[in-house]
């Protein structure tokens, strides 16, 4: 047993680059108990008090800093996320945001690694779902044959997902996450029957992230607009 958890460890040593739920998680699992029973929002690993010491750190609790901005700043951004609406972070390159991303949904949904990156080359199989076309053209459209993309996954595990650089993304990409964030609802209408409709489980949302140095920032549509609550990461 000794042995087992020796190699795991060393496996874990080995990626280069650990998601925050993996290089911090004595500092979740720690922070889950000592919530215990706390009110939080539905779906949510931590308390919000707890995901905001986490973030920021608390020499108390022996937690280590992370990020570093104002704490008004995180707080808003912490309710965003258990609103019902998106966070959307907007700021100069290097600010930060995509690391404070992952850092909330670290906390929140106990998995940073729900992520979509957005580019001119994205598409909306990237986002929500894709299929496995051996199966699909041996069996047809089943639950089996479909390949579960962030967004499907996030809706129905109830978790947080992350959308990097939203804003570089063609518009009528970006519009995939209008009927997601106001209905929370997903229509697969290749399916007949289970699996057709997704709803989503309580704790998803979704945490976007722009540069104000894109064009695109100010290409969204209104109606994607109004769906997000936007704040503003500043440099240091």
């Amino acid at each position: 047993m000794a042995r087992k958890k020796a190699k795991e460890k060393k496996a874990e040593n080995n990626i280069q680059r650990p998601p925050a739920e993996i290089l911090y998680a004595e500092e979740l699992k720690r922070l889950a108990e000592e919530d215990g029973d706390s009110p939080r929002p539905p779906g949510w690993k931590l308390t919000p008090r707890s995901v905001l010491d986490f973030v920021l750190g608390n020499e108390k609790r022996e937690l280590t800093a992370k990020f570093v901005g104002r704490r008004s700043f995180v707080e808003c951004c912490i309710v965003a996320v258990a609103s019902e609406r998106g966070l959307m972070l907007i700021g100069e390159p290097g600010t930060a945001k995509s690391y404070l991303s992952e850092l909330i949904a670290a906390a929140v949904s106990g998995d940073s690694t729900l992520t979509v990156q957005g580019s001119a080359g994205t598409t909306e199989d990237q986002i929500r779902y894709s299929w496995n076309y051996a199966q699909l053209l041996a069996e047809g459209p089943t639950p089996a044959a479909l390949v579960e993309g962030p967004l499907h996954r996030g809706m129905r595990e109830g978790k947080v997902v992350r959308f990097e650089e939203l804003t570089r993304c063609p518009i009528e990409v970006q519009d995939t996450l209008l009927s997601v964030l106001s209905d929370r609802v997903l229509l697969v209408p290749e399916l007949e029957g289970e699996g057709r409709t997704v709803f989503s489980r309580e704790g998803f949302n979704v945490i976007a992230t722009s540069n104000t140095r894109d064009k695109g920032v100010n290409e969204m549509s209104a109606a994607l607009k109004r769906r997000f609550i936007f704040e503003t990461v500043h440099p240091i």
